[in-house]
């Protein structure tokens, strides 16, 4: 008798290019690739998920199957229905990402873990209890130019921020932090954030060090993050609010 496979297998035995095919729904549902934008080249998906050429593919036809996706000669696009998502605001996650260089490089990660103890106490997050943190680091092709950021995510913003939440489960998996819509997303849950970010200069070495806190409209933390870059700075503190979505 011919045996049936079911067509949502469980995450351990879910094929290769199952799990980027789920990767990429995610970034449908929560507005990384809006409806009707094109998704990026199989190159560069490969590149990201570090998978086969193939395994995108075969991703995509899982993809196009089910009609979220559609393929022409100009590449494959998002189909999802509903209104394009709104303009991202000014505001890039995280603090001091910079814009993307073809020589340069980017990377990112996500970790369910103890935050630095300073973050631990900005955010009320009991000592040695884990939470959302998040890597990120730049530079150029030749090294120069050197960032890096930390940032760890308080009980508020994971509990009012379905987006965020959703990356607890995925903790680990570099391919898949991709939050630079962060502050988009808090702004769609109806938070109203206000950034308070300190710019001091490193003690006997050229980098600067930007610490940015974030809270809503109810004083609530959401968010710290520490950046240190090569630069020349004086120290400056300076506070803006960005107004909810809602």
């Amino acid at each position: 008798m011919a045996r049936t496979t079911p067509r949502h297998p469980t995450a351990d035995h879910q094929p290769l290019y199952g799990k980027v095919a789920a990767r990429l729904l995610d970034e449908l549902h929560d507005g990384t690739v809006p409806p009707g934008e094109r998704l990026p080249s199989e190159r560069r998906l490969a590149e990201r998920f570090q998978v086969s050429r193939e395994t995108v593919r075969q991703a995509l036809e899982v993809l196009r199957r089910d009609g979220l996706v559609a393929t022409d000669r100009r590449g494959s696009h998002a189909t999802l229905s509903g209104l394009p998502v709104e303009t991202p605001s000014s505001l890039t996650f995280p603090v001091g990402a910079r814009s993307t260089d073809p020589t340069g490089f980017d990377r990112t990660s996500v970790a369910w873990e103890t935050p630095p103890p300073e973050h631990a106490e900005a955010l009320g997050i009991a000592p040695d209890r884990p939470t959302l943190v998040h890597r990120y680091a730049s530079a150029a092709a030749d090294g120069s130019g050197l960032r890096t950021a930390v940032t760890s995510f308080s009980a508020v913003a994971l509990t009012e921020v379905a987006e965020l939440a959703s990356y607890r489960d995925r903790a680990g998996d570099s391919g898949s932090a991709q939050l630079r819509r962060a502050y988009d997303w808090m702004r769609r849950a109806g938070l109203t954030l206000h950034h308070r970010d300190a710019i001091t200069r490193a003690a006997h070495t050229p980098s600067v060090r930007v610490t940015r806190r974030v809270h809503d409209q109810y004083a609530r933390p959401l968010e710290i993050t520490d950046l240190v870059v090569a630069a020349q700075q004086n120290a400056l503190i300076y506070e803006f609010t960005v107004p909810s979505a809602g």
